[in-house]
């Protein structure tokens, strides 16, 4: 690869501290990708901190200084494919799980946009599979164990690591070499899975398909249709009062795993409401030490 100096150098340069981080080019060229001006933006709104009109695909890289090969996470942030919300849902979640002992990478993928791209439907599967590549591909630099990287999405996110989980066998960008874009795990936090009409976010679903919605697509991407016997383990969190994603979510994806065979954990909460991150401020615990009892069991982390 003509950036294996840069990232080697990346992965010098954030070694001392599970705070430092590099945000690295997923692409020399972007596929699927149209020549447009980046007009990629930031704001904060009600406290969130947003991104929107990303037409230029990074991974932020936060590892932690163990001295021993990690287990790495990429970590998907929500905003029904029109923005992301990377703060809550990206930033600090890699630092916490750089505090486990976890090489976090938050993922800027690309959201859907006719104007940039030429089938909008694949452009952020192709960046989640391009992570899960590029990670294995540098495993040696960033001192990553290449046999413990999964994939954490919130919301929308979760809809895009569902289908990570669940499309891996068909790459949507080159692999030469062969590398396993299959997770080894997954976590999904109030995933948007299905886009059946009863149970998908519409906004969502119409976001990431454009105006031709066909009941060949909706079925491409209801990724509970698509689980098989190689479909990695999962740990699931939702809340009965998710008024934006319905609990029926992560539900159907729990069933189908267990369908066929594949360890899953979903913990429901009876409060919460829907975007609360790491924090549901209604619960009387912390999901986030249950996930980390279930990597403990999962023998990811130690």
């Amino acid at each position: 690869m003509k950036r294996t100096f840069f990232y080697a150098l990346a992965a010098n340069c954030i070694s001392g501290s599970v705070a430092a981080q590099v945000e690295l080019p997923l692409y020399d060229k972007i596929p699927n990708s149209k020549a447009v001006v980046n007009k990629e933006a930031s704001s904060i709104e009600e406290g969130v901190l947003l991104l929107k009109d990303i037409s230029v695909p990074t991974l932020t890289m936060y590892r932690p200084d163990s001295g021993q090969k990690t287990p790495a996470v990429v970590i998907c942030p929500g905003g029904a494919y029109r923005v992301l919300a990377a703060g809550h849902e990206g930033e600090d979640v890699a630092r916490v799980l750089a505090g486990w002992g976890i090489a976090a990478f938050v993922l800027k993928y690309r959201l859907p946009d006719d104007a940039s791209m030429h089938d909008r439907s694949i452009a952020p599967l192709q960046d989640a599979q391009r992570a899960m590549q590029m990670i294995r591909e540098n495993a040696a630099q960033w001192n990553v164990d290449t046999g413990r990287v999964g994939v954490m999405g919130f919301s929308a996110g979760g809809h895009l690591a569902s289908t990570l989980s669940t499309h891996f066998a068909k790459a949507q960008i080159e692999n030469h070499l062969t590398i396993s874009l299959r997770p080894d795990f997954s976590i999904l936090i109030y995933p948007v899975v299905s886009f059946a009409d009863s149970l998908t976010h519409q906004v969502c679903r119409s976001t990431l398909l454009g105006e031709e919605i066909t009941t060949e697509k909706i079925r491409e991407f209801s990724n509970d249709m698509h689980v098989s016997k190689e479909t990695p383990p999962a740990f699931l969190v939702h809340a009965i009062d998710d008024k934006s994603v319905k609990l029926g979510n992560s539900i159907a994806y729990k069933e189908a795993l267990e369908r066929n065979g594949i360890p899953v954990e979903l913990h429901i909460y009876e409060k919460g409401g829907h975007g609360f991150g790491m924090n549901n401020p209604a619960a009387s615990d912390q999901w986030t030490d249950r996930l980390k009892q279930w990597l403990i069991a999962r023998k990811i982390i130690k």
